[in-house]
């Protein structure tokens, strides 16, 4: 595992710390880089966005799909918990700690963005990460695969529906032009440049394989630049939250406990779903990975996009960066110390052979 990607939590808290001293050494500076926009997208942001989600988007290869029948248990647990629980789930908890437990301890009146910024991140499965996530535990790189093409697929047409739905139940308007806007900018654009890419560097070699080799090594070469995107994204944002958070420094730890419980309780389900349905361990472990992580990067984009930069909702984006990584990594420990709960793949084939025959 690259060092950027295993140590991402430390990054990111010095990108925090960076941010909170910028804010207070040059505060013109920040507030000159936050002007630089037109209608709600900040160009800044915008490019820096791009480097972060351009390089996952070519690692995705949508012909995958055609395999997505070979693994239909892990399929079903990843779909219903990405999209029926999930979401949802998500918007409960925010509403569960910011409208009752917290409410005493945040300023009145931010409750809203404090939960719309939680609805962003659990609607927005996670993309790159599985594959590392999946790489930790032995996962099946063609599941793995199939499964993150599927999913990016259908977050294409449910994200912002899903996301609308739920900042409405929790009474806080939907701008949807600026929600539709944001998925454009931050999910097509990127994925179609991906595709584009993949086709064009796969299609220029004679063999298949020397063409898929040709895509690994342009994303590992242009990976490093998603990193420097994010934590840039991550100084410019705490340069403008200084002030709120150099106030109310517990305000992290408030955003990281209903983050915890979502995560910890999405891998339960999927993970038990798996196991009782006599899943495979090198599918049920990414099939799990998947329904935990969070396509962080696009979450902070849109909460950008509909709240501003110097928002809550933009600032409890960022902490899901902070809180996620260390939470996958304990995830993929305890995946691989229990791998003897789950059918070795070739016990698992044989199930599905004699079930067919019946």
């Amino acid at each position: 595992m690259p060092v950027f990607e295993r140590y991402l939590s430390v990054w990111v808290a010095l990108a925090i710390v960076a941010g909170l001293a910028l804010g207070q050494i040059a505060p013109a500076l920040v507030n000159f880089l936050a002007s630089l926009e037109y209608g709600s997208v900040n160009f800044v942001v915008a490019i820096l966005i791009w480097f972060m989600v351009y390089p996952m988007m070519v690692s995705v290869d949508f012909t995958s799909l055609k395999r997505v029948h070979e693994r239909p248990k892990g399929m079903i647990i990843t779909l219903a918990v990405n999209w029926l629980i999930k979401p949802f789930t998500m918007a409960l908890l925010g509403l569960l700690f910011f409208k009752w437990i917290f409410a005493p301890f945040i300023e009145p009146g931010t409750s809203g963005q404090y939960i719309a910024g939680l609805i962003l991140l659990g609607a927005a499965p996670c993309t790159a990460m599985v594959f590392v996530w999946s790489q930790l535990t032995k996962g099946d790189p063609n599941y793995t695969l199939a499964q993150v093409s599927l999913n990016d697929a259908i977050m294409v047409f449910a994200y912002a529906p899903i996301v609308a739905l739920l900042l409405g139940v929790t009474d806080i308007v939907v701008p949807w032009a600026t929600l539709i806007l944001s998925v454009g900018l931050y999910v097509v654009i990127p994925l179609t440049a991906g595709i584009v890419t993949r086709v064009v560097m796969t299609r220029s070699v004679a063999n298949p394989a020397a063409g898929e080799a040709a895509v690994a090594t342009f994303t590992a070469t242009v990976k490093p630049f998603s990193i420097i995107g994010l934590l840039a994204t991550v100084v410019l944002l705490f340069g403008f939250q200084g002030e709120v958070i150099l106030s109310q420094p517990l305000v992290i730890v408030m955003i990281a406990i209903p983050l915890l419980i979502q995560s910890y309780g999405m891998f339960a389900i999927a993970y038990w779903a798996a196991k009782a349905w006599r899943v495979p361990h090198n599918v049920a472990a990414p099939c799990a990975m998947i329904g935990t992580s969070n396509f962080f990067e696009l979450a902070v984009a849109v909460a950008i996009g509909l709240f501003g930069l110097n928002s809550i909702a933009a600032l409890v984006t960022v902490v899901g960066v902070l809180v996620e990584v260390p939470v996958m990594l304990s995830l993929v420990w305890f995946a691989n110390w229990t791998r003897h709960w789950f059918p070795a793949e070739e016990t698992a084939i044989r199930e599905r052979k004699s079930s067919a025959k019946t």
